[in-house]
């Protein structure tokens, strides 16, 4: 992941979720936040900013600690929030908090412990987020719109598709004309395209634990890509093009070029 960030010369990395498994960090001191993060990612080239979404691992643990700013004091690279934009001015990122959408982690939680604190009442965060995502969307100028979260909206990984972000995301994405979906969850690297708009889906979960064979069929043309071992993705914008490129250990698996008309504000 270092060399390939040395030679795109990158400006910043995405996590995806699940940040610190399995229970994400038990406090802003936990010696897990260096041991998994700070003295992992220590190329020259990753000394870069993070962006990073909480997944429903982080929310088994103490999800106030991955948002407090004591972390940014031990790492600045570290930037944590549950819902967030990031313009670079060629693109517009639109960060969102994804785990509290999930039912069952509310209806049938088994032996999880989830900390809602800040998600309570539910309904009511969720039609903020909504809300204030979809008038982000509406006013946003960038020619490249991206939306990232932690649970997929396609996928033939092992917990495959999520129901309530089809029936709740799904349509402001494809209304507001997204580019791109980029989540985690699945321990696995994918990528699909939409039949109903230019809309495509990424996973990248793959960065740590893999899931060997353990996936869905699909039929269809929607599926353009699947692997079901460690890897990542590296995505490299032009105004006109992006090139995305699906890498395990620095290889190519999957590459794909798409271009778009410059966009002009009127």
């Amino acid at each position: 992941m270092g060399k390939v960030a040395e030679k795109l010369s990158i400006d910043f990395v995405v996590s995806t979720g699940d940040n610190f498994y399995e229970k994400g960090l038990a406090s802003p001191y936990d010696p897990e936040f260096k041991d998994s993060f700070t003295k992992i990612y220590t190329a020259n080239s990753l000394q870069k900013q993070w962006y990073s979404i909480l997944g429903n691992h982080d929310y088994r643990g103490d999800v106030q600690a991955q948002l407090s700013p004591i972390l940014r004091r031990i790492d600045s690279r570290w930037l944590c929030l549950r819902s967030f934009i990031v313009n670079t001015e060629i693109a517009e990122f639109f960060f969102i908090d994804t785990t509290p959408f999930v039912d069952q982690y509310f209806q049938n939680p088994k032996h999880q412990k989830f900390d809602w604190r800040g998600v309570i009442p539910r309904k009511k965060y969720l039609r903020r987020i909504l809300k204030d995502l979809r008038s982000a969307l509406r006013e946003s100028v960038a020619n490249w719109k991206i939306v990232i979260g932690h649970h997929p909206i396609r996928s033939i990984g092992h917990h495959g598709e999520t129901k309530e972000l089809i029936m709740q995301l799904l349509p402001i994405l494809e209304a507001n004309s997204v580019d791109m979906y980029i989540n985690g969850h699945d321990h696995c690297l994918e990528h699909f395209s939409s039949i109903t708009s230019p809309l495509k889906f990424f996973t990248s979960g793959g960065g740590s634990k893999a899931w060997k064979g353990d996936f869905h069929y699909l039929d269809g043309d929607e599926m353009k890509f699947y692997y079901d071992g460690q890897g990542f993705i590296s995505v490299e914008l032009t105004p006109t093009d992006a090139k995305t490129f699906h890498d395990v250990f620095g290889k190519v698996l999957h590459s794909l070029d798409l271009s778009k008309q410059l966009y002009t504000a009127m």
